[in-house]
Order: C-alpha cells, then structure tokens, then sequence
C-alpha cells in the first residue's frame, strides 16, 4: 500500500505548487482498494478537503489513479483525524499554523511593527481595513511609492492578519516578476491548467511590484483574465508599484481600468522626525542601541529607504559588537561611507535625465527630441525643472543639453511646474521622489 501511496502522490506533486501539494494531498491517505468493485477509499482530515477535492482537484486525482493502476477507478472519502497523544495535543495548534501558513508570507512583516507616520498613516490605515473585511472594504487596493518606503511590508501584513483572523481564507503572496515566471513554466510545460487553477481559486491575491508587467502582453493577458475571475467572485486583490497605474508604460488600457476600480493610495517620502522613528524601532528590534543624535544624523545622512535604514542598522551593530567601539558620529562616517549622502557632488543633468526618463518610462533621447507627446511634453519639463533645483547651470545651458532648445522654454518649464505644483499634491510628491532617486544614485 506504501509504494501505491508513494506512485500516487509523486505523480501529483509533479503538477500542483509545492505550497498546495503538502497543504491538500500530503494528510490525504489511501485507507482501502476495492479491487472487485474498482473502488478507492481515501480518508482526509476534516470535510473541508473533500469538498474542496471535488472543486478543484477531480480530475487530476483520477488521473494519478489511471497512471498508477492502468484504469478508471471510483473513489470515496472518509473523515479520519489523526489521534492525539498527551504529548503532541499541546503542539498541534502550532503544528498546524506552521504547516498550512502560506510559505510566501514573511511573518516578520505585521501591522504591529510597522511605523505609522503623516507619509504613510492612509497607506496602512487602507491596508488594516482589507485586512478586516477582505473585500469589502476597497477592492483593489492599489499602494505605490519609491522604493524601500513600506509597500511590501504592508503586503505581508494583510497576509499574515487575514489568516490569523480569518479562517480557510487561501492567501498568495507572489511578485510579478515570479507571476511571469509562473506563466512562462506553465506554457513550457503545457500545464496552464494549473497555472489558473492556481492563481483564480484563492481567496486572496497580494501582488508586489505590479510596474514589471511593463511589455509583458502574455502575462497581462493572463492578470487580466485572473483580475476578473476573482473580483467576480468578490475576493480580494491588493497591487503594489513604484508608480500610479496611468504612469506605467506599455500596459493595456483594459488592465489599467481594473487597477483603478478600487483606492489608489501612495506613499510620500518620510520626514526627519518619522525616519528617527524608524531608526529607533529598527534598532529596538535587532537589540542595538542607537544614541538619538546618532538616530537624528543617521535621519538626515541615509536615503530615505527603510531597507537601506535596516541593514545600516544592522551592520553598525555587528560591526560595534565586533570591534567593541561605542556608535559615535565618527564611527558611522567610517562604517557607512558607502552609502552615506555625498556631500558637494555635482549632478549632472545627464544624470537627471536617466532618472526622469526612466520614471516615466521614456528613453533619455525623448526628452532631449521635439516629440509634443504628452507624456515626453510632462517628463521633458519635469527635467528642466529638476536642472534647475540641482545644478547651478543657467537657462542657455540647460537648453543646450536638452537638444539645443532656446533659455525661454526651460523659462517656460520651470513656470510650468511651480504653477502645477501650488494645486498638485500628486505632482509633489512626484518630484520629492524624483529628488531622492538622483540624490541617492549620484
């Protein structure tokens, strides 16, 4: 029966993900084969499995039964729950999270350890309320910023609060990058029956990262199609991206749409007293101590990443416990140096031009051409007003580099952009954002 058993489950694990195979078929058990009447008994732990046997994996069950005995057999269940001992009762409760947690959720990742600041307080506030009433309250959510400010933190504690609060509720966490992935196997391997079964019986959808699907038609084309499975089916659905749906390039108007049926909320780069905040909760959590002029210099000296603010952290701490020097100021100089802001460097607007092109999705050649596109238009006098804040060059100057245009249209960009931004929080916070990126990457 054991090398049945084992015939059986291997031809299954070999066509479902590794998470379903050991939460639906490793408790499944072959209790009695009916050779006379060609009937397979199989016992399950709750009716639970049964019925969701019945929805969802049927055919591949009698298939791995025809690959296993050469024919069709009937099958049954019953309900056969493991006996408990004295000694594993008080285990199994843990036992049972552990086994059945969904692998992709980090369970570092929760509300109660995320700081909440001005930045930030609608992105989490919007965030908790799907994790309460998943689907009821805004579906989708959609939540975009810069790297490195929370969006996957929060992700992962919708994740972890809906299946500690509520039960039988299926959670995927998956980014798009390891979605298109997915799909490419799938196709290879002619198994896309899978790949939908997969992605359109969950009961809640977490995906990171949404801006990759950028030129991807295949996998929009299958987002798309999974989009309107599960919000049919009144099930939850939460994106992340580095920017606004109408801001991603090569995306298909119809998949932009569903983006936007929901809350779009962003998440504006933190202020100083937030990120010392921050520091002092990191620390607090990798039990290093962090003076707090350090914490305020660390605030103001560091990209405003909470990653990057993390693993400085961490490393100023292993690096203090190993050399058994206290964190001074001259210290961090000399451990972070790295990545610590420089001061007095030039940017160039060669370099304000990559990050703004790339921003938008443009190429840096659009921006310095005579396209009137109205995105090239935005994008084009977005980086003349940025030239203008970063560097000391004059009005000719910045023309010349931005395909010898006359001093009166960067004039006329600059004009533009400050008029804009006196009504356009959206564009602020656009542009904060940009600031950043240079100033961190040059």
């Amino acid at each position: 029966m054991e090398e049945i058993k084992n015939r059986f489950l291997n031809y299954i694990k070999e066509r479902v993900s590794e998470q379903n195979f050991f939460t639906w078929f490793e408790p499944l058990n072959i209790e009695k084969i009916d050779f006379e009447n060609n009937l397979i008994t199989f016992s399950v732990p709750n009716k639970f499995f049964i019925t969701w046997f019945d929805e969802n994996y049927k055919k591949l069950i009698n298939e791995a039964i025809i690959h296993v005995f050469n024919e069709k057999f009937n099958f049954d269940y019953i309900i056969k729950k493991p006996a408990k001992t004295e000694s594993n009762e008080k285990i199994e409760k843990q036992e049972t999270i552990d086994r059945y947690y969904p692998k992709s959720l980090n369970k570092r990742y929760r509300f109660d350890n995320f700081v909440v600041g001005p930045f930030n307080q609608h992105a989490h506030a919007a965030s908790l309320a799907v994790a309460k009433s998943p689907s009821k309250s805004y579906n989708p959510l959609f939540i975009y910023s810069s790297v490195g400010l929370g969006k996957t933190h929060l992700l992962h504690a919708i994740g972890n609060y809906i299946f500690e609060n509520h039960k039988h509720y299926k959670i995927e966490y998956v980014t798009c990058e390891t979605f298109t992935n997915d799909l490419i196997i799938s196709i290879r391997e002619e198994r896309m029956l899978d790949f939908r079964n997969r992605y359109r019986s969950i009961d809640i959808l977490l995906m990171d990262d949404i801006q990759f699907l950028a030129g991807k038609q295949a996998t929009q084309e299958e987002l798309f199609h999974t989009f309107n499975t599960l919000y049919q089916n009144n099930k939850q659905i939460v994106f992340t991206s580095d920017r606004s749906p109408k801001e991603i390039p090569n995306i298909e108007n119809r998949l932009k749409t569903r983006f936007e049926w929901g809350l779009i909320i962003d998440i504006q780069i933190p202020d100083p007293e937030t990120l010392v905040a921050i520091i002092d909760r990191k620390a607090q959590e990798n039990n290093i101590e962090i003076p707090k002029d350090i914490a305020f210099f660390l605030a103001t000296n560091l990209p405003p990443n909470i990653r990057t603010i993390e693993g400085a952290i961490i490393r100023l701490g292993a690096i203090s416990s190993l050399e058994k020097q206290p964190i001074t100021e001259e210290f961090v100089k000399k451990v972070l140096k790295d990545i610590l802001k420089v001061r007095g460097k030039e940017i160039a607007i060669e370099d304000i031009q990559k990050v703004v092109a790339e921003f938008y999705g443009l190429k840096p050649s659009d921006l310095k051409s005579k396209k009137r596109a109205k995105q090239i238009s935005l994008a084009r006098q977005v980086a003349m007003y940025l030239s203008r804040k970063l560097t000391k060059l004059s009005y000719p100057h910045i023309g010349e580099k931005f395909g010898k245009k006359d001093h009166s249209t960067v004039i006329y960009a600059e004009n533009q952009i400050e008029e804009k931004l006196k009504n356009d929080p959206d564009l602020k916070n656009k542009i904060n954002t940009l600031i950043e990126l240079i100033k961190s990457k040059y």
